[in-house]
């Protein structure tokens, strides 16, 4: 039998949602970016915490502000 499969460019073969791809990929720098932001906020926020005689409920708020502020830069 003979093999009846395309054997030009992946583009002949199906469609690409190109929308879909840049949406995916605005998503995934989105997260990127907010996921950094919280992983500085809590070293910051440790390091706070541990370091000072500042404690746990000064850390915690340092890391809501921290947090706060970055979001409303990063919107």
């Amino acid at each position: 039998m003979a093999d009846h499969s395309p054997a030009g460019p992946v583009e002949t073969g199906a469609q690409m949602d190109y929308h879909e791809h840049e949406r995916t990929y605005a998503t995934f720098l989105t997260m990127a970016k907010y996921g950094t932001l919280v992983c500085v906020a809590l070293m910051i926020a440790m390091a706070f915490g541990f370091f000072t005689t500042a404690g746990f409920f000064s850390a915690t708020v340092l890391f809501i502000v921290i947090c706060a502020i970055g979001g409303f830069i990063l919107r």
